[in-house]
């Protein structure tokens, strides 16, 4: 698995880090896990964080596709943030907030964790690993 995630249960935040090569499928996955963590977390925000990724291989196709899905965080009042730093990267993830934005209007792109934390208004996150049983 590519991902891992982990939760700041002082600022409610479920972080989903991707390390390494980022694929069609390993995004899929992640939507279908990342749904399960945020019911049993029940995060008031959540951030996508792509910053370890090596190989980002997720297609057009992938991405129009996704976000015609249900979003990970059910409540369209969350705030989202994903962290894409490589203009590759960068791109396609605006477009996956553009095409999804009925269902996911508090998503915003940046391209550093510090911009995630201005959007989410948090100091010192303090995120701790969960275990793989969602």
């Amino acid at each position: 698995m590519c991902y891992s995630f982990e939760f700041d249960a002082k600022n409610d935040i479920l972080l989903c880090r991707f390390e390494g090569k980022a694929t069609d499928d390993s995004f899929k996955d992640f939507f279908r896990v990342g749904a399960e963590y945020a019911v049993r977390t029940r995060p008031s925000a959540g951030i996508v964080d792509l910053s370890g990724v090596t190989a980002f291989m997720v297609s057009t196709q992938t991405i129009h596709e996704l976000a015609k899905w249900p979003p990970v965080l059910r409540s369209s009042d969350l705030r989202r943030v994903v962290i894409a730093p490589s203009p590759e990267m960068y791109g396609l993830m605006r477009m996956f907030e553009m095409e999804g934005e009925a269902t996911r209007p508090n998503i915003h792109v940046v391209r550093t964790e510090q911009e995630a934390w201005a959007i989410l208004a948090v100091r010192n996150p303090q995120f701790k690993s969960l275990d793989a049983s969602a």
